[in-house]
């Protein structure tokens, strides 16, 4: 099986200031740091593809479209399903004084917990003191699917491979400790940003030599390397795949370096008004949010 070819290398999708459509387009610049640029207003401009995302022949055109609000990659109606591997870095699993792991903890998330660059991302009045559920960060390589994959070998996985973008997996880690599975603790609405861009695979040759940081109001509390990853992307792939198939448009967030804040002494945990800016290389760049804990409506009284 070949790799997949893309016509683009890192494919954004935006509604447009000429338009007021959402369109998919390519950077007019290759080395723009989309999400960053879109949090500090910078004009940011974009070749349109016409085509889909989940398409490797969308074509790059030389139509010149201006990024008015800049979007998740990928739209929840063309993502199949999310998964999501937990404790999968060794100097995450060293930091939490927890054994790695021989198999791959896995867990799923909703859709309605994805949202794209410079959205906020909202704690829920369950996850809110004094119930103190203890909502935490979590910098991801994404992996994101583009043909049917099904039993397919470590030495082939990465043909599976479209592309590549990243995530923060806001996690809350009471509900989290107290049960063996992690979804809900992980599947709020509105909790997982996703972005800002897709890189090709092309672009990514060996996905073991990104890397990836977090910053909290200004201050770096991640940097590391997927390099320390303990399932890397070729067996993550060929391991999802095995019985089970996956569909074009599945995305898979493949777990988080060392540095979370229920970890730190004194714990580091979210905040109503914090924002966070997570950075990947190798063309991924910025996604940068804000941190709101969500309000009772009042209930008007006759």
């Amino acid at each position: 099986m070949a790799p997949i070819k893309t016509q683009w290398t890192r494919l954004i999708r935006f509604v447009a200031a000429e338009t007021k459509r959402v369109h998919i387009g390519q950077p007019v610049d290759p080395n723009l740091d989309v999400g960053l640029a879109a949090a500090n207003r910078q004009v940011i401009k974009a070749h349109e593809i016409v085509g889909s995302a989940l398409d490797p022949s969308a074509q790059v055109t030389k139509q010149i479209l201006t990024v008015d609000t800049l979007l998740a990659p990928l739209s929840n109606d063309e993502i199949k399903i999310v998964r999501c591997l937990g404790l999968n870095y060794s100097d995450h699993a060293a930091e939490a004084k927890l054994p790695k792991p021989t198999f791959p903890i896995l867990f799923y998330k909703p859709l309605s917990s994805l949202i794209g660059p410079l959205a906020t991302v909202t704690i829920p009045k369950v996850a809110q003191p004094p119930k103190e559920h203890l909502p935490d960060y979590e910098v991801e390589l994404v992996i994101v699917i583009g043909k049917a994959a099904k039993d397919v070998s470590e030495a082939d996985a990465l043909d599976y491979v479209l592309g590549y973008t990243g995530a923060n997996d806001v996690s809350f880690r009471k509900h989290q400790m107290a049960v063996s599975q992690w979804g809900f603790s992980k599947g709020f609405d509105n909790t997982n940003p996703l972005g800002p861009c897709l890189v090709s695979n092309n672009l990514i040759p060996d996905p073991q030599n990104v890397r990836l940081k977090l910053t909290l109001n200004g201050n770096v509390v991640q940097d590391g390397t997927t390099a320390e990853q303990i399932f890397n992307v070729r067996q993550t792939v060929s391991f999802l795949s095995q019985a089970t198939t996956l569909e074009p448009g599945s995305i898979i967030l493949t777990g988080t370096p060392k540095g979370v804040g229920f970890v730190k002494s004194p714990p580091l945990y979210l905040q109503d008004g914090d924002k966070m800016a997570v950075w990947l290389g190798s063309g991924i760049g910025s996604l940068v949010n804000d941190v709101k804990e969500e309000r009772s409506i009042p209930v008007a009284r006759l």
